[in-house]
């Protein structure tokens, strides 16, 4: 079983993100990327945002908070803004991260040729986005019928790899972890069920499966 890489950004560049059994492998999805990531990175160092590694992959943080992750996919990487939903994209170069997304925005790459023809966007897209962690910018989001939980929705929307997680869930699974988290009455404790949730979402189960 494979080991969810938290070790560092040149790590993750040599071994992959650990996410699955394929990590400190030739098949790994990130090694597919290798020269538009070192590319990416290059632009994120400078950016003076600092660099950390969560959920497997480099995010990148403003005191703090994570404002853009670099995220590896098997058809393309990508720069995923956390609140991409308030940046300025005039061009519509942003992607939502899944149908359901209200906040995360990614600005997908496919060839370090093709990351560096396009710095000037990447780098502007980068200072609105540090422009709005600094200024404390929300993003404002849409109940549903039975709508996921604030403090859930915002860990969602704050954590790509962790959306992308829940995204992947069966109905019954996402349903179980909406309704532990929504059955606590005040806002504490739907935070604390939030991170006990966390682990079992991001292996995929149910909140009351075991394993």
């Amino acid at each position: 079983m494979s080991t969810m890489n938290t070790i560092s950004v040149d790590a993750y560049l040599a071994d992959g993100c650990g996410r699955c059994e394929h990590y400190r492998t030739p098949q790994c999805k990130v090694h597919r990327w290798t020269e538009a990531l070192v590319e990416l990175r290059s632009s994120l160092v400078q950016s003076g945002l600092t660099e950390e590694m969560k959920w497997g992959s480099p995010c990148y943080t403003l005191n703090g908070k994570n404002v853009v992750m670099l995220v590896s996919r098997a058809d393309y990487c990508a720069l995923s803004f956390v609140k991409g939903a308030l940046l300025t994209d005039d061009d519509g170069a942003l992607e939502p991260l899944g149908p359901n997304s209200q906040a995360v925005r990614l600005l997908k790459f496919t060839s370090g040729q093709e990351v560096r023809a396009r710095r000037p966007l990447v780098e502007t897209l980068l200072k609105a986005a540090i422009k709005a962690e600094a200024e404390g910018a929300k993003v404002v989001f849409r109940t549903s019928p039975e709508p996921v939980p604030a403090e859930l929705q915002a860990r969602l929307e704050a954590e790509p790899a962790l959306k992308i997680a829940f995204d992947a869930l069966t109905p019954g699974r996402r349903r179980s972890h909406i309704l532990h988290v929504s059955g606590a009455k005040q806002s504490k404790t739907r935070e604390k069920r939030v991170e006990r949730c966390i682990p079992k979402i991001l292996a995929g189960r149910g909140f009351n499966e075991r394993g």
